[in-house]
């Protein structure tokens, strides 16, 4: 991320920079300065090592899931819950589209999308192909 990138990054409380991020259909993240890491779910000190300093990155959205589960209900159709791991060095969880539940599989490759759950944007992953098979 360039300098320009940084600069015109949105300000205000973490889980509200990254709601603004959704909102635009981009995924955000933050990079702690003090130790480089990755930090997902945004917050105000780096896990890692304590630092208060971040820079708000964004995701190129491809991932691939770490764990899955799916998640039966009495009165409407089952859903599942994933972890995945981000290219850029966190992991989520969300849930995928666009796959029956039972065919989500550790390891699969997704890419981010965004969609409206009750009037807000709300991060899910997609399945994709992957290169190079034929």
């Amino acid at each position: 991320m360039n300098e320009l990138q940084k600069e015109s990054a949105p300000a205000g409380p973490p889980s509200e920079v990254y709601k603004s991020y959704l909102k635009d259909g981009k995924l955000g993240f933050q990079r702690c300065r003090g130790c480089r890491s990755a930090v997902f779910y945004p917050r105000v000190l780096c896990p890692v090592c304590g630092s208060a300093s971040f820079a708000w990155e964004e995701s190129g959205g491809r991932g691939t899931v770490y764990a899955t589960t799916a998640v039966y209900h009495r009165d409407r159709e089952p859903h599942n819950v994933a972890l995945v791991d981000l290219e850029e060095g966190f992991r989520m969880m969300s849930c995928i589209e666009g796959v029956p539940v039972e065919e989500v599989e550790v390891e699969m490759d997704v890419a981010f999308a965004v969609r409206e759950e009750d009037g807000e944007p709300a991060a899910v992953f997609v399945p994709v192909a992957k290169t190079g098979e034929g």
